[in-house]
């Protein structure tokens, strides 16, 4: 590729700009930053926006006594990604200053150099005062957020609010057609690549941190796929057997489809999306490891769209969901979302419940998963449930994961360890 225009700096910042404004998010903007800049700092740019996004709350409220007003979005980013290098990351202070300085020169701010080297000085200068005044910020977390996690969690919310601030630890599910789980791990292992068993899933393999995971052993071969260890035991609690008709519904982009089929290979499998672009991913998916099903761009919920009429033996309702389980995954959640977000999700869930219940054939079991941690959309979610469908029982969630709670079992984002999720196992009556 041809020199970049621009430096990973001020690559970052265009990339971080539009989710500090909540118009935007990482997701969507971080591939056409990664595809700009030099392949050996796209570990770099990817770090400096995730940092910067994880601590924005915590960095906006320790730079307000510097400013007199609010800078543009992209100057906060590069604010930003200074203070991360500074403060989290220990790039060395020549270069964190004077080469996000000359992020902003690059990105046509040459009048706002002098301000943003100020700013970053004064920080090295003062940084004990601003950290103790903005000390009530350090959770880095929206206040409805915060209030919320203390009425769901109590005493265990501070614990969750340092866990979403950590690093996600890279995992690995190991494809059990294909390979064991020791066996795989003894090929990183002779390469100098330190890995150990997930505790809780049986496929799962945490490895410490590497570039690109496209160029682990067996990639392209189909071996391994990288899935969150909660993520993980959604088929093994599904446990979809041999001839079984399965429903993976809200299934882009097919992790779980894929490890259904891995865990049950002679199940038959219909994953559906209403996202057609997303379901691109589940047949790059699918097609990478070998795996076959038959995948379907449709509204899940209007069932008269696209059900057959043939009921299912297996349901995998993976709801959507605030996602505040998985906020170190992915930190802008905590600028993206609302508190008007829980009721919305909430209701979309019970809409899904409602009209895939009765596409469960007697004796069938359906499984409600979420990425949430809130209790809305969980236990109460399950509550609710039950006392609107007598044919429905609950059937123990059987993993050591987490927390039996009234209905389902909670898992709670563990630092180094699982995200958080939730599953409530249902199964219907017979008569």
């Amino acid at each position: 590729m041809s020199k970049p225009l621009l430096n990973v700096r001020a690559l970052a910042a265009q990339a971080l700009a539009p989710t500090l404004t909540g118009k935007g998010s990482l997701n969507d903007a971080l591939p056409a930053a990664l595809a700009a800049c030099w392949p050996e700092d796209r570990g770099l740019l990817q770090t400096l926006c995730f940092t910067a996004t994880r601590h924005s709350l915590h960095y906006r409220a320790m730079l307000k006594p510097l400013l007199a007003k609010s800078p543009e979005p992209l100057i906060e980013a590069l604010l930003f990604i200074g203070l991360a290098q500074l403060r989290e990351l220990r790039v060395p202070d020549h270069a964190a200053i004077g080469e996000t300085v000359e992020a902003a020169r690059q990105l046509g701010r040459a009048n706002l150099t002098g301000l943003l080297n100020a700013i970053l000085r004064r920080y090295q200068r003062e940084k004990d005062e601003l950290e103790a005044r903005a000390q009530s910020f350090k959770h880095a977390h929206p206040d409805w957020l915060v209030q919320q996690l203390r009425r769901d969690w109590g005493a265990m919310a501070p614990a969750i609010l340092d866990a979403n601030n950590t690093e996600a630890p890279l995992t690995l599910r190991v494809n059990r057609r294909r390979i064991t789980r020791e066996d795989y791990a003894q090929q990183l292992q002779a390469i100098g690549i330190v890995c150990e068993p997930c505790v809780y899933a049986p496929d799962g393999l945490r490895v410490a941190a590497v570039g690109d995971v496209r160029k682990l052993p067996g990639f392209e071969e189909g071996l391994f796929s990288v899935q969150d260890e909660a993520a993980q035991l959604a088929a093994v609690l599904l446990a979809a057997q041999p001839g079984q008709r399965v429903l993976d519904a809200c299934a882009a982009p097919g992790g779980k489809t894929a490890h259904i089929l891995e865990y049950s290979p002679e199940c038959h499998v219909l994953a559906i999306d209403s996202d057609a672009r997303r379901n691109e991913r589940i047949h790059e998916n699918l097609g990478r490891l070998q795996l076959q099903a038959e995948v379907l761009t449709a509204d899940a919920g209007d069932t008269a769209l696209w059900w057959d009429g043939q009921p299912f033996d297996r349901i995998l309702l993976d709801a959507p969901c605030t996602a505040t389980g998985v906020i170190r995954r992915h930190p802008d959640i905590k600028l993206l979302r609302r508190p008007s977000d829980v009721a919305q999700t909430v209701a979309a869930q019970q809409r899904l419940l409602t009209s895939l219940w009765p596409l469960l054939s007697p004796g069938g079991r359906l499984l409600y998963a979420t990425c949430s941690i809130l209790k809305a959309e969980n236990e109460e979610q399950i509550t609710h449930f039950l006392g609107h469908h007598a044919d429905a029982h609950e059937l123990p969630v059987a993993i050591e994961a987490g927390e039996v709670r009234s209905h389902g079992r909670q898992l709670l984002p563990q630092s180094g360890g699982h995200d958080g999720f939730y599953f409530a196992l249902l199964e219907k009556r017979l008569t």
